[in-house]
């Protein structure tokens, strides 16, 4: 098994990661990249640990959504 990331896996993390709301995109990249626990994350932005949880959780399933999905047919973009 290889260390090495498909690239066309890593775009779509990012293309997911990218199409994010703000909030949501905000608080998966300060747990994910930035390494914060979840009250550290809410000092950050001035929310409560209940609201991280939240958005971290509908950040997760949105993510991961974005990355399963299967392409659209071109014709389906009209």
């Amino acid at each position: 098994m290889t260390d090495q990331l498909d690239p066309r896996l890593a775009r779509r993390m990012q293309r997911a990661i990218r199409k994010l709301p703000r909030d949501q995109r905000d608080v998966f990249c300060a747990i994910r990249y930035d390494d914060l626990d979840y009250h550290q994350v809410a000092e950050r932005f001035g929310i409560t640990v209940a609201e991280v949880e939240a958005l971290f959780a509908k950040a997760l399933y949105n993510f991961v959504r974005m990355v399963d999905a299967p392409p659209r047919p071109w014709w389906r973009f009209w």
